[in-house]
């Protein structure tokens, strides 16, 4: 099933294939210039909304008119500028690598869906009290920081992601934050000591 989704998938996207290896060379920090280069380019982006400071609607339209044009162009050009002669083995393997990593968080995304409707279904007052507490976290973390300073950040975090996961910088940190927890509360067994 895996392998099916994975191939389906890579059909989809295959006039999209060099942008994409590139974007995920990118992503995933091939070149050490590149977090600067994420950082800058979202940065300038973001000061652009800023300066120009669209109303919804408007900022709405133009992203949707710049997905339409992208759509269209972006394949055009890169099959005219890069060719289909230049397609490597090792392109064609980070590319069904990145299909297949893409299925997999899909897969994710629909267990954590399913999960989030059996809490809701099984413990009804679990879920509505978490559901309380993080909308209204989210909702105090709205009212306290500017929109567009808060998607930028959102943003930066997620397109950093992948390149602080490949360089496992989120797993140093997670182990460096539960041997914090950990000793600031301590275990169960030392408690029975």
């Amino acid at each position: 099933m895996m392998a099916n989704e994975t191939a389906k998938l890579e059909e989809q996207l295959q006039r999209w294939g060099e942008v994409l290896v590139v974007g995920d060379q990118v992503l995933k920090w091939d070149k050490p210039h590149y977090p600067a280069a994420i950082v800058g380019a979202v940065s300038t982006v973001f000061l652009f909304i800023y300066w120009v400071d669209p109303s919804f609607l408007t900022g709405f339209s133009c992203l949707l008119l710049l997905l339409c044009v992208t759509d269209l162009l972006v394949p055009t050009l890169i099959s005219r500028i890069f060719g289909t002669n230049k397609w490597t083995t090792e392109q064609q393997q980070r590319f069904h690598e990145l299909c297949r990593q893409l299925v997999l968080a899909r897969q994710a995304l629909r267990g954590w869906i399913c999960r989030l409707l059996e809490l809701r279904d099984g413990r009804p007052k679990v879920y509505l009290l978490s559901a309380l507490i993080g909308l209204l976290s989210t909702a105090w973390i709205g009212y306290k920081i500017h929109n567009l300073l808060l998607t930028y950040l959102v943003v930066s975090t997620l397109l950093l992601l992948p390149g602080m996961k490949h360089h496992n910088i989120v797993g140093k940190t997670i182990s460096i934050v539960r041997q914090k927890v950990s000793k600031v509360m301590p275990s169960k067994e030392t408690k029975k000591e």
